[in-house]
């Protein structure tokens, strides 16, 4: 019963207005798996970080969040960095310093769910081994991915897009952007590219739409989520805590594992919309704190049933 998390973890260095305004710890697979921890879900992170003093700043990161380290992964020459330039409206734009690999399968049991996404699945060398252990271990668990793109750290278009399109076939829920989705494939529609993704395997597509909320697409349909009113510090970690969210929700209603593969492509309309509305909380009250602060599950009740009564 534990999540494996297969991903970069790095520091961000956020600048605002040209100056360095606080430097946190990230990576869109580290910050899901934080998310994760910090609801109350037993995971595992597979990683390629340092010995060094924001290596460290990492593992004591995942330590408060009740992440273990995967066997292996602090094996780097030097902590992966990332810039994180925000914008007038919080939005962050990123520049990165970081080397990807990846050797043999993970020391861990067989898991019920396996995330992976972003840099970690197109950047080479260690695209190759994630594509393979998600492979591995597809056949317990329930496989979800998030391409998140970062077009900065890709150098070939066309092979970045195969291998998120390959992944999206292994996947059995996969979250994306308009932005992710306007980089691979602008000229159609978010409707046209879900539905796309959903015949070619997933069970659930979903996509963030910033202040106008989620989209998701399920076989009994499509459902719409608006965003919850809150004011935006900056959305630093909104779409990973989307996608923790959106996993701890199928965990929640026991739809994750590869016994329930065909309960959670039957997935209702009904259930998904609830789905995506727990999904879409996170990530708002992310977006009301600086950096990647994602809710516990306490702070993420409270505030569902503060928005059910309000």
């Amino acid at each position: 019963m534990r999540a494996l998390v297969i991903g970069e973890a790095l520091i961000d260095i956020v600048t605002r207005d040209g100056r360095v305004v606080g430097e946190h710890v990230g990576g869109s697979p580290l910050n899901v798996a934080v998310g994760l921890g910090l609801l109350g879900r037993s995971v595992d992170l597979l990683t390629y970080i340092a010995d060094d003093a924001r290596g460290r700043r990492i593992i004591d990161h995942l330590d408060r969040a009740g992440v273990g380290l995967v066997r292996d992964s602090v094996r780097a020459a030097r902590t992966p960095t990332a810039i994180a330039t925000l914008d007038e409206k919080g939005s962050a734009h990123y520049e990165f310093d970081i080397e990807w690999q990846l050797t043999g399968t993970a020391e861990v049991r067989p898991p019920l769910v396996v995330h992976t996404g972003s840099i970690a699945t197109v950047l080479e060398p260690g695209c190759r081994a994630a594509a393979a252990l998600v492979d591995t271990y597809r056949t317990s668990a329930t496989v979800t991915f998030d391409p998140n793109v970062r077009p900065r750290i890709i150098d070939d278009t066309n092979t970045a897009r195969a291998r998120i399109e390959r992944m999206i076939e292994k996947a059995d829920v996969v979250k994306a952007s308009e932005e992710d989705l306007r980089f691979l494939d602008p000229d159609r529609s978010v409707e046209q590219i879900a539905r796309t993704w959903l015949d070619s395997g997933p069970s659930i597509v979903a996509v963030t739409l910033g202040a106008r909320g989620a989209a998701a697409w399920c076989a009994a349909g499509p459902v719409r989520v608006p965003a919850f009113h809150v004011q935006v510090v900056d959305t630093v970690g909104a779409g990973d805590a989307f996608m923790s969210g959106l996993i701890d929700a199928l965990w929640s209603r026991g739809l994750l594992g590869a016994e329930q593969r065909r309960a959670l492509a039957a997935i209702g309309t009904e259930t998904l919309t609830d789905v995506v509305r727990t999904a879409v909380l996170s990530s708002a009250l992310t977006v009301s704190k600086p950096g990647a602060d994602l809710p516990d599950r306490e702070t993420r009740d409270a505030a569902m049933e503060s928005a059910i009564l309000g």
